[in-house]
């Protein structure tokens, strides 16, 4: 009986080398990095965003990659580098390497930046891959309390009235906020006049005070004017209303095919090992489907949501081109 034992033993022993042997040329024939892109992320990933500490991106973020550090096993530790363009935030992500530890944020600010500047000095289609979107969010079009416009129908028939005296306010020139609002006034075919502030806060309190007709911004900033009745919003620049405050209408109820929706994604410099953005995809589609994270990020105003890479690209793309159309016709100079 031993002997039988020993001799099968053998044999199995045998079997198992010749095996090996056979898998040999197959083994030395894979690539060198699959062991290491197998085993990603082994150390802390930087996510780069090109905007400052406390804004809306920089908060859900934190929120989001607190949430996507813990499903991936290793931390992801924010960096904001804020500057015209995104330019700095953009070649810190692409000087931190192609090894998918150096990420960055890109935004609907990102395609904006493409046709607005004569030359951008990184490139966001050729230089950067997508991984996934992160969040989407609207502006809201929103008036002072004491306003004779209940609705934005009312809006658009008092400025059609009168061209050339009322007026819209945002934020700088070639901001999202300014193009929305650029767009709007084109498909409602108003003639107004843009005021331009240095920040939010500025806009909110000149709405506030009477001073302009029209605020164009996301809801941040004018959440606790709304709640304290100091300003009413007429409508969102979604295709629908948002479930942030789905009791407001969608613009294009008024100005039928008007949308404007601005977004966020995680995106890496090409050349980063697909295992690398396929883990991190992974883990967004697990984190942002989580309904706890959801509620926290739509009290910001974001309707969180993951993508393939594919889609947020065609989405980079085609605002792209979408904003230039924009810029073009708003006759917006380049930077």
């Amino acid at each position: 009986m031993s002997q039988s034992i020993t001799s099968k033993t053998a044999k199995l022993s045998r079997r198992n080398f010749n095996q090996a042997l056979a898998l040999a040329p197959f083994l030395a024939a894979l690539p060198s990095g699959f062991a290491r892109a197998q085993s990603y992320p082994t150390k802390p990933i930087r996510f780069i965003l090109p905007f400052g500490a406390g804004g809306v991106a920089d908060a859900t973020s934190r929120l989001v990659m607190e949430a996507l550090g813990q499903k991936i096993g290793q931390p992801i530790i924010i960096e904001n580098m804020p500057g015209a363009g995104g330019i700095s935030a953009a070649r810190a992500a692409l000087q931190g390497g192609k090894d998918g530890y150096s990420l960055a944020l890109f935004s609907n600010g990102t395609a904006i930046s493409v046709p607005l500047f004569k030359s951008l000095p990184f490139d966001p289609v050729k230089e950067f891959v997508p991984v996934s979107s992160i969040g989407f969010f609207e502006c809201l079009l929103t008036v002072s309390a004491g306003s004779p416009h209940k609705t934005l129908a009312d809006f658009v028939k008092a400025a059609k009235e009168k061209p050339g005296t009322m007026n819209v306010c945002t934020i700088v020139a070639g901001s999202t906020q300014h193009l929305t609002a650029e767009l709007f006034v084109s498909m409602a075919g108003l003639d107004v006049v843009h005021v331009p502030t240095k920040t939010s806060g500025d806009a909110v309190v000149s709405l506030m005070r009477g001073d302009v007709d029209m605020v164009v911004e996301f809801l941040p900033p004018l959440r606790a004017a709304l709640d304290d009745k100091k300003i009413r919003a007429l409508a969102w620049t979604g295709p629908k209303p948002s479930p942030a405050r789905p009791d407001i209408p969608s613009a294009s109820d008024t100005v039928p095919a008007f949308e404007s929706v601005s977004w966020n994604a995680m995106y890496a410099p090409a050349g980063t090992p697909k295992e690398a953005i396929d883990v991190l995809n992974k883990g967004l589609q697990a984190v942002l489907a989580e309904e706890g994270l959801r509620k926290k990020a739509l009290d910001l105003g974001i309707t969180l949501n993951a993508s393939t890479p594919e889609e947020i690209q065609k989405r980079l793309l085609a605002d792209i081109e979408k904003w230039r159309g924009v810029i073009q016709k708003a006759k917006i100079p380049q930077r």
